[in-house]
């Protein structure tokens, strides 16, 4: 009697440790994670959860956020493992995937690129012919967008045009500034910024309308996309719960900035983003998303393919493997 009262007793301990166990596997375990933007759409888009943050409504996850102008000052924090998660330019995070092993969370960005102008001499790529071109985002997706279209349309980037790189968007609205025959090409909110340091600036082309155009009569057509975020596998591994919370919360940034134009412009200035009167005129024409799963792969999948037919060195030399692109 003693004995099967012994092996009854080790049988229900056994039940509550392993009890024990499961609830535990349910709780997420708390995470801070390290996540860097560039203040324009990527960081717009988060304004929301960067308060949610500094107010401690995020849960089991704590949030450091990481502010730069240009992705050359956010790409080595995550390559030196100082940032876990960053929006970066979306064929630069292909680049990176080459180099370091680091996985696509989300598409942040659809096109938000175009082409301005001093008055009123641009109505087609082909108007482009012979002009200066002021532009940042060397190396990354604005430059090889702007070269496929250019290209697209009949006209060589190296010899029928002079585009001037910048280090930052802004340097291009300063250089507009004083050449009164300027033109630009500039993502939102920069657009804006621009016209309401020159009224006289308009919008001369829509580049995401452009590649649209030699997109039409492609067996799987490709949109434009500007920006995506991203994270090292080893913290998506480590933390994968967190990741997904991120998601989560992030999303849910996006709807509300994208839904509460005035409020969300409000955050964005708090943040030093851009002054709220800016940000509520350009986020309607921001294109900022959240978008994740298989919807992300195959559309970033098919602008990536797009850029490596162009320029294999567009995508560091090689279309991305398929553990670059995370599912939940």
């Amino acid at each position: 009697m003693k004995k099967i009262m012994s092996i009854l007793l080790a049988l229900a301990l056994s039940v509550t440790a392993l009890g024990g166990c499961g609830t535990q596997e349910t709780e997420a375990e708390p995470a801070t994670l390290r996540v860097g933007a560039l203040k324009g759409p990527t960081a717009m888009g988060m304004v929301k959860l960067m308060e949610d943050a500094e107010e401690g409504q995020t849960e089991t996850n704590t949030y450091e956020f990481t502010l730069k102008a240009s992705p050359d000052e956010i790409t080595p924090l995550l390559v030196k493992g100082e940032l876990d998660i960053a929006a970066v330019p979306a064929n630069l995070a292909a680049v990176l995937s080459q180099k370091t092993d680091v996985q696509v969370l989300a598409i942040n960005t659809l096109g938000v690129i175009y082409i301005v102008e001093n008055g009123n001499t641009i109505q087609s790529v082909e108007d482009l012919k012979g002009k200066t071109i002021y532009a940042s985002g060397k190396g990354a997706t604005p430059e090889y967008g702007l070269n496929y279209i250019l290209e697209g349309n009949g006209l060589n980037p190296e010899t029928d045009v002079n585009i001037q790189w910048k280090s930052e968007h802004a340097e291009c609205v300063a250089a507009m500034a004083i050449d009164p025959e300027g033109i630009a090409m500039l993502p939102q909110p920069f657009v804006t910024t621009a016209q309401a340091q020159n009224s006289d600036i308009r919008v001369a082309l829509d580049l995401t309308e452009e590649w649209d155009k030699l997109q039409e009569n492609s067996e799987n057509p490709s949109s434009m996309i500007t920006g995506v975020v991203v994270a090292r596998t080893e913290f998506v591994e480590a933390h994968k719960d967190a990741v997904d919370l991120f998601l989560e919360q992030y999303g849910a940034s996006v709807e509300y900035v994208n839904a509460n134009t005035a409020d969300a412009a409000q955050l964005i200035e708090k943040y030093d983003i851009l002054k709220a009167a800016v940000a509520e005129k350009a986020l309607p024409f921001c294109n900022i998303v959240c978008m994740t799963g298989d919807e992300m792969t195959d559309a970033l999948s098919g602008y990536l393919n797009v850029l490596y037919e162009q320029n294999p060195a567009a995508v560091g030399g090689a279309m991305p493997a398929d553990e670059f692109y995370y599912h939940e």
